[in-house]
């Protein structure tokens, strides 16, 4: 269902995480060089984590992650740090999409929204961010302003509005993000955070 927008379009929530311990396991997963931007998926639809699966039947809306049973990865299943910071969560709502996304130093996100990324929108899921690292030249740029987040801290960011990253350093940034379907116990921690 539709809902009143926050007046807020970031808020950070009462959830802090071990950055190092984050670092530590993540390193175990990115063992490879990329160029720009690379997406390492931790739980994702079960039939594309496990191949043998059928697919689930045509959906009308995808939006709002019920078209489809969703499964850890195997990457997920071996750092188990960053599975008690999902458990978190999925304790109290279904948490569907999960990825670390890693950003090239030097690279730019351009510009963009993603329509089904807000509270306010019916059928949508909502997404939060962990930064994990971060250097002094990562800029997140939401509405035009930036959102200073600190490694380990949880974010709620309204990304239906127009949101662009910029990585200036000499590292790469990585952010986990986990989306989850919206519900009363997430919706309050967000209402109470903005409050």
């Amino acid at each position: 269902m539709q809902t009143t927008p926050l007046e807020q379009d970031r808020i950070i929530l009462p959830f802090k995480f071990d950055p190092q311990r984050l670092l530590e396991e993540v390193k175990l997963l990115i063992g490879f060089n990329f160029e720009y931007y690379n997406c390492i998926q931790l739980r994702g639809p079960a039939h594309i984590m496990d191949t043998s699966l059928p697919l689930p039947p045509p959906a009308e809306d995808y939006a709002d992650g019920s078209w489809t049973e969703w499964m850890n990865s195997p990457d997920l299943d071996k750092t188990p740090y960053l599975k008690s910071v999902i458990d978190t969560f999925r304790e109290h709502t279904s948490v569907t999409l999960v990825r670390l996304l890693r950003l090239a130093p030097n690279s730019v996100i351009a510009e963009h929204t993603d329509p089904t990324l807000g509270l306010e929108v019916e059928k949508s899921v909502v997404r939060l961010t962990v930064p994990i690292q971060n250097n002094d030249d990562v800029k997140f740029l939401l509405n035009g302003v930036e959102v200073g987040m600190k490694n380990g801290e949880c974010w709620y960011l309204r990304l239906t509005d127009p949101h662009e990253v910029i990585n200036g350093g000499g590292t790469e940034r990585i952010n986990l993000t986990i989306d989850m379907i919206p519900n009363e116990w997430i919706r309050g921690i967000i209402a109470k955070a903005e409050g």
